[in-house]
């Protein structure tokens, strides 16, 4: 089954955080949540540091990150961005959700209602999988996977090289599958 993207331009809330389309506009908002945060920088390290106004808008166009066909939200708590959460077609009905909170909202439950909310997006519209990945040293995205009721399938080890961590990453691989939320 086919997943309709063009749904994603609708809201989606639980009645704490609301999620909507990203739009040019937030562009300083982005830098303002991204520039600078050294726990952004050391888990990911394909954002560019320190980050633009230019760096947020290619990412709006879908030129970096990735890529064009990730349907992307931000993260709204009080009308203010905390974060943004994005999932991307994997192809055979499997889904691959990405996030990243700010430092001021981060420890607050707000990325796990987000990562409910999306799920449950993919999920009614023909997700067979829904699936994530985390650095396993990233103990705090780890926890929002397993809050949000994934399963931990393993460890994909030496995945890719870190430059900032200076190492080989793994991921561990989480998955949810429709029934499961």
């Amino acid at each position: 089954m086919r997943i309709v993207v063009a749904v994603a331009e609708s809201r989606l809330t639980d009645g704490v955080i609301v999620l909507r389309s990203w739009e040019t506009a937030d562009a300083p908002a982005i830098v303002e949540c991204v520039d600078g945060d050294e726990v952004l920088a050391r888990w990911l390290d394909q954002i560019p540091q320190p980050y633009r106004v230019e760096d947020a808008l290619g990412w709006l166009a879908g030129e970096t990150a990735r890529g064009s066909a990730e349907v992307k939200w931000a993260i709204l708590v009080d009308d203010g961005i905390v974060g943004s959460i994005g999932a991307t077609p994997q192809g055979d009905g499997v889904w691959e959700i990405g996030y990243w909170t700010r430092a001021e909202a981060r420890g607050r439950g707000l990325m796990t209602r987000a990562l409910l909310l999306v799920s449950g997006w993919a999920l009614e519209h023909g997700a067979q999988r829904v699936q994530l990945r985390a650095d396993p040293e990233n103990l705090a995205s780890c926890r929002v996977a397993e809050k949000a009721g994934f399963t931990r399938e393993g460890v994909l080890r030496s995945a890719r090289w870190n430059e900032r961590l200076g190492r080989r990453q793994d991921w561990a691989m989480y998955s949810l599958l429709p029934g499961e939320l």
